[in-house]
């Protein structure tokens, strides 16, 4: 990485988050960008203090972003290694406080102990290599999000998919059984079966408002390369029969 101020981790080889130590808000990352624009309308109607659930804590890229924006946010990071949560303070320049309360374990299991109607944002950004755990996408799991979510709040979540994009498909599908509003971004080559890549998934029990989202793909000149697909009809073409 060319700028000295921001540190990346690698596991396996894989790079798995960036982190700007000058700067939170910049967010090297496009999906991570993605999990700032899908969930801007809802944290601006917020304020300075939304409760969000991180499921997957790795370099704690987002949850800092949070905490620039949004001073008074309360944070919960479930991250099941302890090893990354050591390496994001000594190398990664993480440093614990109250407002953030991270729980070493499996998210799966942490996430029963949590309160319903406990969040406004649940943020999915665990893998084990380039996927996300299995049992982190059953109807099961997304049943314990919708549960720790209050009316109104939003789960979006990070997926890395290659062609045919079976996986993403059949996490969109799962996701629309759960929650009555789904959408899908990425870079058209990706969502267009191309090559493969991150798609963020988004769901909310109330309608998204992709139009705000679109506006900040295209103020970032991103708006030729990244898809925003958000038409129920859209959506559906795409998680195919």
């Amino acid at each position: 990485v060319a700028d000295p101020n921001v540190r990346v981790l690698v596991l396996d080889g894989l790079t798995h988050a960036a982190v700007d130590l000058s700067d939170p808000t910049d967010l090297e990352f496009g999906y991570v960008r993605r999990f700032a624009d899908a969930t801007a309308s809802l944290r601006a109607g917020l304020g300075a203090a939304p409760d969000v659930l991180h499921i997957g804590g790795g370099g704690f890229t987002f949850p800092r972003y949070i905490e620039a924006e949004h001073p008074d946010a309360q944070q919960t990071v479930l991250e099941l290694d302890p090893k990354i949560y050591e390496v994001a303070q000594a190398e990664l320049g993480y440093v614990p406080h109250d407002s953030i309360d991270v729980r070493v374990g499996d998210a799966r299991q942490s996430i029963r102990a949590l309160p319903s109607d406990g969040f406004d944002i649940v943020v999915g950004d665990a893998f084990g290599g380039l996927a996300v755990p299995w049992h982190l996408t059953t109807r099961e799991m997304l049943d314990q999000i919708d549960r720790v979510l209050r009316p109104g709040g939003q789960y979006v979540a990070n997926i890395i998919d290659y062609p045919p994009l079976r996986f993403v498909r059949a996490e969109a599908a799962t996701a629309g059984r759960v929650f009555s509003n789904v959408a899908v971004i990425a870079r058209s080559s990706t969502i267009d079966g191309e090559n493969g890549g991150n798609l963020v998934l988004v769901a909310s029990d109330t309608p998204l408002d992709t139009a705000a989202v679109d506006t900040a793909i295209t103020a970032r000149n991103e708006g030729a390369i990244t898809r925003v697909l958000a038409d129920p009809e859209e959506v559906q073409a795409f998680i195919g029969d």
